[in-house]
């Protein structure tokens, strides 16, 4: 008997369960309710469902190959996430949570930063939306992608029935079940990620001897060099340094985590949130360190040689563990690819409906049809993605690799807007308009232009170029209205919706 296959489809069956639970518990359910779980998730689940829908098979994966093949220098993108993470709980969360009920109690982040700043135009609010809807197209396009690489690692199974297979029930239970459904998966393949990731380590520390002569694989590198491996953390370049720190400047401006903040129940709550999101990904990044550092000593030369380093967890689960607990283990990387694209599915669909199509093509459209509409868009978004991933022309590579930088291209177009949303007074509509716009700008141009030939992460200048035309345009415009002032005095009035 195949355990591995016959553990992946238990937990297949059960994501379903509670995609078809969610549907027929909502009968009553709208469009507040489809999108952000009528606002009422609790502390634990909103934190596992940010976390996991954060982190990618990247994490059981990409990270642990790259390290396992590149050095520890490739840590510090793991230390510039926790630190991203650290600071967005901790600075953003409580705050999103209040100015979204305060701004009209917003749906969404394009929705968010119209209210705001209480105006009719909708420029800001579609410009956003079509961003979120391309990007995300994309994203979860790379996700299919992903999901069908790791079932063709893992079975003897074709890669376009693998993709099928992996979106079939990816839509089924965001379709059917909403925010709710996405939320309350998310939080149990958060939980199956970090057992995964915490339990290779651990049990090869138990029943391994690590002794010197293996530990030498470690500190010495791929060309010989005495301690380059070890040393490589602290001795990377700076660009390399400053490239992975800021990846965490990426965290102010990621839709699919902000909207988990605006989907609290209760602003006092984030506090316990930020506790538990946090120790998931310290938890879960210095895992995977261990994970390929281990891999290296046991059978980093084999995969090395073969070019297969991204599969050191999947090897190390499969030595480690009897078939039935390694399909469990394995299911985790399933878990990682569907928690991100489940949410970007959901969050790109919610801003066709809430800012496109209810306020410019059917602006009495009922809650109903707005929700069915959402539904609508879930499954168009599938569709096209499915295109893009499963076409094997050079075109759809080109796509893939610019996915890769789409988290640069949010950092850059919405970070600084939304901390300065969150903390000055004074900001205005234009303000907004401008750092979104010279933001992706930057960043498109830097990308194209300047990010080979200088080594610089492009969210670096796109951040950095939005926080400044932000800020200029802001002092050049009239001062905001009472109106809008008054929206962040409500915001930020003590005790608000504690």
């Amino acid at each position: 008997m195949n355990w591995e296959l016959f553990v992946l489809i238990l937990y297949f069956v059960a994501m379903l369960t509670i995609g078809v639970v969610f549907f027929f518990r909502s009968k009553s359910i709208t469009e507040k309710d489809y999108f952000l779980g009528g606002k009422s998730m609790g502390p634990w689940v909103a934190a596992m469902s940010a976390q996991a829908s954060d982190m990618s098979a990247w994490l059981l994966m990409g990270l642990p190959g790259s390290i396992l093949a590149f050095g520890l220098g490739q840590v510090w993108i793991g230390i510039g996430l926790a630190i991203g993470t650290a600071l967005n709980w901790i600075l953003i969360a409580r705050r999103l949570r209040r100015f979204s009920r305060a701004a009209n109690d917003s749906l969404t982040l394009p929705q968010y930063l119209s209210n705001r700043f209480a105006t009719k135009s909708k420029t800001l609010q579609v410009a956003c939306a079509i961003v979120f809807l391309v990007c995300f197209t994309l994203y979860v396009a790379s996700a299919f992608v992903a999901g069908a690489n790791v079932f063709t690692s893992l079975f003897d199974i074709d890669s376009g029935l693998a993709m099928l297979i992996f979106e079939a029930i990816l839509i089924i239970y965001t379709f059917l079940g909403g925010f709710n459904a996405v939320c309350w998966t998310d939080f149990f393949q958060g939980l199956l990620m970090l057992a995964a990731v915490l339990a290779v380590p651990i049990i090869i520390l138990v029943t391994k001897d690590l002794d010197t002569a293996l530990l030498d694989q470690v500190v010495i590198s791929n060309d010989g060099t005495k301690y380059a491996f070890v040393k490589s953390v602290f001795g990377a370049p700076a660009s390399e340094i400053a490239s992975g720190l800021a990846w965490g400047l990426g965290y102010f401006g990621m839709p699919h985590i902000l909207v988990r903040f605006m989907a609290i129940k209760k602003p006092s709550m984030v506090k316990k949130s930020a506790t538990v999101a946090i120790t998931w990904v310290v938890l879960a990044l210095a895992a995977v360190v261990f994970i390929a550092v281990f891999g290296r000593i046991l059978i980093g030369e084999q995969l090395l040689q073969e070019g297969k380093q991204s599969l050191v967890f999947v090897q190390l689960s499969r030595d480690l563990f009897h078939p039935a607990i390694a399909g469990l283990l394995l299911s985790a990387i399933i878990a990682a690819s569907m928690s991100t694209a489940d949410s970007q599915l959901l969050v790109a669909s919610s801003s066709f409906t809430s800012d496109i199509y209810k306020p410019l093509i059917r602006k009495n459209a009922s809650d109903k049809e707005t929700l069915w509409m959402g539904r609508a868009v879930v499954l168009v978004i599938a569709v096209v993605a499915y295109f893009i991933a499963s076409s094997k022309s050079e075109g759809a590579q080109a796509i893939m690799n610019l996915v890769e930088n789409a988290w640069a291209g949010f950092g850059s177009a919405f970070g600084s807007v939304i901390i300065l949303s969150l903390f000055w007074r004074r900001f205005t509509y234009k303000g907004a308009l401008a750092g979104v716009i010279a933001g992706a700008v930057t960043d498109v141009l830097w990308l194209i232009f300047l990010s080979a030939p200088t080594g610089i992460y492009e969210i670096i200048p796109g951040f950095a170029v939005s926080m400044l035309a932000a800020v200029v345009v802001t002092l050049l415009d009239k001062a905001p209205s009472d109106e809008i002032t008054a929206i962040f005095d409500a915001a930020t009035a003590p005790g608000v919706d504690d």
